[in-house]
């Protein structure tokens, strides 16, 4: 059972938008710096995306992932490969400079493998080290399988799995170890990695928890078809003959969309689960809670039920409402693990069964300001008066646009007038982010989170997502001169008025 203890505020920044002079952000001294920052401005929360490793083929979108365990190479700061002599300094100044403000993912992906490269075989020559050897071992129920998938993904040249070799895409275990033979040094490549990304994440982490910043993360509810946690675990997911969905997820015509959205994951067999004691779903939130100290679950209603559609459909309209062992579920999940600190995704349209479940087990929901000055004002859920202690409290998220952005080109006349009715005067542009940032402050919620950019007041140019778009999304980030000493002191100043230091 959660209950938030204190009241507490905190930033959400992704770690690719830290400003970084290797054009992406990194576990590096930006990260460290900007712990300090949070630390300084009395925040006691980081939120972040999902680690996992992204694909260029679906605009590196953290929620699009090849396995639900690994974490993203992209990630690893070369700055730290330095300190550790993985890399030389020379090596790691020969990298090219980036324009700053936006991610070039493309050229930063060619040039970061450059480097990676380089430090894997200085890694190999210095032989292997007892830390690396406990980490393969420790992680080997996930480990083992995705290195592989990635050295087969490379060897059948990017094809997806249920494409490869019969026996390949069955895991006959004769044709994997010949395989196996052939790409070692691709696999130990890719372990490396990982080992790299995990020692610099508990590093960056430790020194998060010496600040007094607890890391909040993010766990999408499915998976993408081509990943290693399907191949690897075809029976726990609806699949035909042919290892391939038969269904797939979605989520039915609302009020944004006439058509719904085909979302196009490959769907849970709960049953399967339930009779392997939810077993993969046990592991994957234990593998989290040793990343961060809190997850927000993504679309916690289809642990409830979920939208579910023939794989043969163009969109989601013709879908079927099929129910999940929720009660059961996280029943198991919370005598595993007592406290389950997770927050529920429970934005949208929200039956009595999902509001039933997230009661039962004490789970907080989300809040949007930014969606709280609509026609049904002053009943409106996401007012400010209407909200309940165990909730989190955004002004926007990942997916909303920038508070300026959306006051300058969503926001109707009439939900401006609403929104100065409420704070009781009109408010500049300018200003406009600092007024909804107090509201949030001054709430009853427990936790409140802002989007660095709201912090910053920064326009539309600067969102980080715009859903159901394919251009553009996921390469806003911060620069350095953003991290000024007056901002952590007008932050701090409103945390402490509103008793959230």
């Amino acid at each position: 059972m959660m209950r938030f203890k204190k009241r507490g505020s905190g930033i959400l920044l992704h770690i690719t938008s830290l400003p970084s002079p290797y054009g992406i952000g990194d576990l590096g001294p930006s990260a460290h710096l900007f712990a300090r920052f949070l630390n300084e401005a009395k925040q006691s929360f980081w939120q972040i995306l999902p680690l996992n490793p992204t694909k260029p083929s679906f605009q590196n979108s953290p929620y699009h992932s090849f396995s639900s365990f690994a974490s993203n190479p992209l990630l690893i700061s070369p700055e730290l490969l330095i300190q550790d002599g993985l890399l030389e300094k020379s090596e790691g100044e020969s990298f090219p400079s980036y324009p700053k403000g936006r991610i070039d993912y493309h050229s930063v992906i060619t040039d970061k493998k450059k480097l990676f490269y380089l430090a894997y075989e200085r890694f190999k020559n210095k032989g292997q080290e007892l830390e690396y050897e406990r980490f393969c071992s420790e992680n080997s129920y996930w480990l083992d399988d995705f290195a592989l998938f990635m050295a087969l993904k490379s060897y059948f040249k990017g094809q997806i799995w249920c494409e490869w070799p019969q026996d390949i895409r069955d895991r006959k275990p004769e044709a994997l170890q010949t395989l196996k033979k052939q790409l070692h040094d691709k696999i130990e490549m890719e372990k490396f990695l990982q080992y790299i990304f995990f020692h610099q994440w508990f590093t960056l982490k430790g020194y998060c928890k010496q600040h007094g910043i607890k890391i909040f993360g993010d766990i999408p509810i499915y998976v993408v078809y081509d990943s290693v946690d399907v191949w690897k675990n075809p029976e726990i997911f609806k699949l035909d003959h042919e290892k391939r969905p038969y269904v797939v997820a979605g989520v039915p015509p609302d009020y944004f969309s006439e058509t719904g959205q085909l979302w196009g994951n490959p769907v849970y067999s709960w049953d399967v689960l339930r009779e392997r004691g939810y077993e993969w779903w046990v592991q994957r939130i234990k593998h989290n809670l040793k990343l961060y100290d809190f997850v927000r679950v993504d679309h916690f209603r289809g642990f409830v039920a979920y939208w579910e559609v023939l794989a043969t459909e163009k969109n989601s309209i013709n879908g079927n409402w099929i129910e999940a062992p929720a009660m059961d579920f996280f029943g198991h999940l919370t005598k595993e693990l007592p406290g389950l600190p997770i927050i529920a995704e429970d934005l949208g349209t929200i039956t009595p069964d999902v509001k039933e479940v997230m009661q039962h087990f004490d789970f907080p929901g989300m809040k949007v300001l930014l969606f709280a000055f609509s026609e049904d004002f002053p009943t409106n859920p996401y007012i400010p008066h209407n909200l309940v202690k165990n909730c989190v409290l955004y002004t926007g998220t990942h997916d909303n646009n920038t508070i300026k952005g959306w006051f300058q080109k969503e926001a109707t006349p009439e939900i401006k007038k609403r929104l100065f009715d409420y704070v009781g005067r009109e408010v500049m542009v300018d200003e406009i982010h600092w007024e909804l940032i107090r509201l949030a402050m001054m709430s009853v919620a427990g936790m409140v989170i802002f989007p660095m950019q709201d912090i910053l007041g920064l326009g539309e140019e600067s969102r980080m997502n715009r859903p159901a778009t394919n251009k553009g999304n996921w390469e806003w980030q911060l620069l350095p001169e953003h991290l000024e000493s007056s901002l952590a002191e007008r932050l701090k100043k409103m945390t402490e008025i509103y008793g959230r230091a």
